[in-house]
């Protein structure tokens, strides 16, 4: 039997689909781990783990048919289990089970837009890896997740006003590290340098950063632009 298959479109329902079988791994590495230790027999051939949408796992063969309808698992993890530490093979399962988790949403993902695969992968960057929970390891700061498009550095909204969707509190941790990050960035309309208590926008054709208040928009004014288009750009147009 075959990795069960589903076909998901959205991004609500490719994530479902990713936190289904998520789950399913997570059973096998943790609390069904016996069971799964007892079925890699190396012995046998090269045996893979699936991990389904409906949150089950399971160990068999390859798919037989070439190419396999989703992206192939890790094959032969049976081979390393009797050669390693039991810690240190879960982890490396582990690894390759987050691979194909991301490969799989990246299979279903392909027909979405720049703005819904950032979203998509903002969802399942919340989520610890599979590696992270077997080995006990923790992100290093996760920052908090937020939606709000493209149109401002790390996708949040930021002015001096504090006019942003998230607490201040989180926002705070966000721009310490945010601070040195962009350290460098140029206005591209005055030059000025990047700070974190002011608006910006990028530009969606040349991906230039400027002030909001350099190119006249405000926050509230770049939640309704789909695509921004700087002074410059939009000169450009016109040209042949």
């Amino acid at each position: 039997m075959a990795a069960e298959s589903s076909n998901p479109r959205t991004v609500e329902e490719i994530f479902k689909d990713f936190s289904g079988r998520r789950s399913g791994f997570l059973k096998a590495l943790s609390v069904d781990v016996d069971k799964f230790y007892s079925l890699c027999d190396p012995e046998m051939e090269n045996l893979c783990l699936y991990g389904h949408p409906n949150g089950t796992w399971e160990v068999n063969l390859p798919a037989e048919e070439v190419p396999p309808e989703l992206p192939e698992p890790a094959l032969g993890i049976n081979f390393a289990r009797d050669g390693m530490q039991r810690k240190d093979w879960l982890s490396l399962v582990a690894v390759h089970s987050d691979c194909w988790l991301l490969s799989v949403s990246s299979y279903f993902g392909a027909r979405l837009n720049r703005n819904e695969r950032k979203r998509l992968f903002s969802l399942i960057n919340d989520l610890p890896t599979l590696f992270e929970v077997v080995t006990g390891r923790k992100p290093i700061k996760d920052k908090p997740s937020m939606d709000l498009g493209s149109k401002s550095k790390n996708g949040v909204k930021r002015s001096i006003e504090g006019q942003t969707k998230s607490t201040p509190k989180l926002m705070e941790e966000s721009y310490e590290d945010e601070e040195d990050e962009h350290g460098d960035t140029l206005c591209g309309s005055c030059g000025g340098n990047y700070t974190n208590d002011e608006f910006w926008i990028c530009c969606d054709v040349c991906e230039r950063w400027y002030h909001g208040k350099c190119v006249k928009i405000t926050p509230a004014k770049a939640e309704s632009i789909k695509q921004y288009k700087c002074p410059s750009c939009c000169t450009k147009k016109g040209r042949p």
